[in-house]
């Protein structure tokens, strides 16, 4: 039975607010560039929540915030007003050293260029995190890391000895490999063919349903947010519904569904 949902959010059911833990979440969370005739209101005023141990993807048009939203919500921009936590801690209060070591001790990153030194081996990449914050690597929690994402037999290659599928592996787990408290996942199919991508994005479900992790993807394909437990759909800087149990069909069902919404008021009606 298909149990896909989309459902429009307004301003008086943020999205996924619940009983669910949040591992992160946006209060009245806003961003501004440039000033004057020349502003832009890139984040509008947004509340969502998401949920520890699960895996969500943020949609939206180009330019409706998505990325703005994922820089916001792991420390890496300012916001121009609002709240964004990671667990308890609200990293809007947080000064720049307070910031960097957030991200570095509870935070992961996944882009979609694959960002590995390439004089190092794929284990010395991935320990890398772990050593310059003068911690031990869990050698257990590696052998489990790499033995999920198939890449035990690439561990003394060097980047440019793996392929793109490889080395996006080999980032994945290096942004796990400190167990952090969420993985922020940008585009990160964005350079692989579509059957790297879908082992890449199969790695990542893998990591949440059997390792236990938290992930947030930012992507603009529907067939990727397809492996995301949850969509969370953002148009003109605001959350504007959501899907659960998505499929690809349903996400662009659901795009569509946004951009009739923003027909009538490209129409001047409901101003």
């Amino acid at each position: 039975m298909d149990t896909t949902v989309f459902v429009p959010i307004d301003d008086a059911a943020p999205a996924g607010r619940g009983a669910a833990v949040a591992a992160v979440k946006a209060r009245s969370l806003a961003k501004t560039y440039g000033r004057g005739a020349a502003q832009v209101r890139a984040l509008d005023a947004v509340d969502v929540d998401f949920e520890a141990g699960r895996f969500t993807a943020i949609m939206g048009p180009s330019g409706s915030g998505k990325s703005t939203l994922m820089h916001l919500l792991a420390g890496l921009d300012s916001a121009t007003s609002g709240q964004a936590f990671i667990g308890s801690t609200e990293l809007t209060a947080l000064g720049d050293k307070e910031l960097t070591l957030l991200r570095r001790n509870r935070v992961g990153f996944v882009f979609q260029q694959f960002n590995l030194l390439p004089m190092f081996t794929a284990e010395q990449n991935i320990t890398l995190p772990v050593e310059l914050a003068g911690g031990t690597v869990d050698r257990e929690w590696f052998t489990t890391l790499t033995r999920t994402l198939g890449i035990e037999e690439r561990l003394t290659h060097r980047p440019a000895e793996m392929s793109g599928g490889q080395q996006q592996r080999v980032a994945i787990a290096r942004a796990l490999i400190a167990k952090p408290d969420v993985v922020f996942a940008d585009e990160p199919t964005g350079n692989l063919d579509s059957r790297s991508g879908a082992q890449v994005l199969s790695f990542l479900r893998r990591s949440v349903r059997e390792l236990g992790r938290t992930i947030i993807m930012v992507t603009h394909d529907p067939a990727a947010a397809a492996y995301a437990d949850r969509v969370i759909l953002l148009a003109d800087g605001r959350v504007a519904g959501e899907i659960t149990d998505p499929t690809p069909e349903a996400v662009l069902a659901g795009l569509d569904a946004l951009r009739s919404l923003e027909a009538p008021l490209q129409n001047g009606e409901g101003a």
